[in-house]
């Protein structure tokens, strides 16, 4: 299997005054799950579709398995992509759906044949394969398309937010259903989301993408709780981190970090502050209180997130005493946003 590389990759395309993409680096490992993460307009798909050869560069490189794309048409990548909307035609069966690149290419009937029903069997679909796609669920058509992308053999798998037509309780089966896929065939994939639940669920790494640059590159557990700055930290999380002001530096801490006194074993470092909650949402699963701390800085609008086993009641317009474990701040630059040394409260 082959690593994507680009160097210095631009992107602007004519008529706009930004750059889509903007000297960006970045290289993936063997046979890794690589997400692509950001909001609508952060460069993700531009870069993506620029891997493709869907999108020629302003400037750079894109290498794959070491050799230089940039020129080549897609076709000459040894990639496949499967888009948001499939892109399955609507009077072939799903069995003509997956075997139409082995056609193009020349295969014999044959082999495409035994070719067509591996993929189907590996993705579970061989009884769908003489069912059209407007018979098919969501779900389904999904399965004919990785089926379609997989039966030529890729170096290259790219993904283009497959997931996002599907309905919030398919979307779950089906992002189970990619990761055991990638899993299987264990093929370098690059996935593109605006979804930070597919993006944690899915990523081997996470690449968090805005206005055209990579913020910060690393697992799921580095870019949600080792923040690179704070577009990072309040992009990732729901409810995202949420940052104080506090002199010349700004202090972030995740809503779950936020605990009645009590409830947490503080450390060395821990911070107490008086906390006035004026809104509780039950959520079943977890609480969600909204309101105001100080001591750490001006009153600022605050989340805390308590898990349903945390039974301490805390009455709206009442104030309590909560706790913030000193291992659970993050400090960055107030000009910047960046990530700064850790300090003492």
């Amino acid at each position: 299997m082959a690593i994507v590389e680009v160097r210095h990759l631009t992107k602007k395309f004519e008529g706009n005054a930004t750059f889509a993409v903007d000297d960006l680096d970045l290289a993936t490992t063997e046979d890794e799950y690589l997400v692509l993460l950001g909001p609508s307009g952060c460069g993700k798909t531009t870069l993506l579709r620029l891997i493709a050869g869907l999108e020629q560069p302003t400037s750079g490189e894109v290498l794959i398995g070491g050799e230089p794309m940039v020129g080549l048409p897609p076709r000459a990548r040894k990639i496949a992509m499967v888009f948001q909307s499939y892109a399955l035609y609507p009077h072939k069966t799903a069995r003509k759906n997956i075997e139409f690149p082995l056609k193009a290419s020349g295969m014999e009937p044959g082999d495409r044949a035994k070719k067509v029903e591996w993929a189907a069997e590996l993705l579970g679909i061989t009884r769908l394969l003489d069912r059209r796609p407007r018979h098919l669920s969501g779900g389904e058509r999904q399965r004919v398309a990785l089926a379609r992308a997989l039966v030529r053999e890729p170096d290259v798998f790219l993904l283009d937010e497959p997931l996002s037509n599907l309905d919030a309780k398919l979307r779950a089966t089906a992002r189970d259903d990619l990761k055991q896929f990638q899993d299987r065939v264990g093929t370098t994939t690059i996935y593109v989301t605006h979804d930070q639940v597919e993006a944690m669920g899915l990523g081997d790494r996470i690449a968090v993408m805005s206005e055209g640059r990579i913020r910060q590159l690393g697992t799921p557990h580095e870019v949600y709780h080792d923040p690179a700055d704070t577009f990072v930290a309040t992009f990732l999380g729901s409810p995202p981190m949420n940052i104080v002001e506090r002199d010349d530096v700004l202090v972030g801490f995740r809503p779950e970090s936020l605990l009645p006194k009590g409830v947490v074993e503080p450390d060395d470092d821990a911070v107490s502050v008086p906390f006035s909650v004026h809104r509780v949402e039950n959520l079943g699963s977890e609480r969600h209180l909204v309101g105001t701390v100080s001591g750490i800085g001006a009153d600022t609008r605050v989340i805390a997130m308590l898990p349903s086993t945390v039974s301490v009641e805390v009455p709206v317009d009442e104030t309590a005493e909560f706790v913030i474990r000193g291992a659970d701040l993050r400090f960055f630059d107030k000009d910047t946003g960046g990530r700064t040394a850790r300090r003492r409260l």
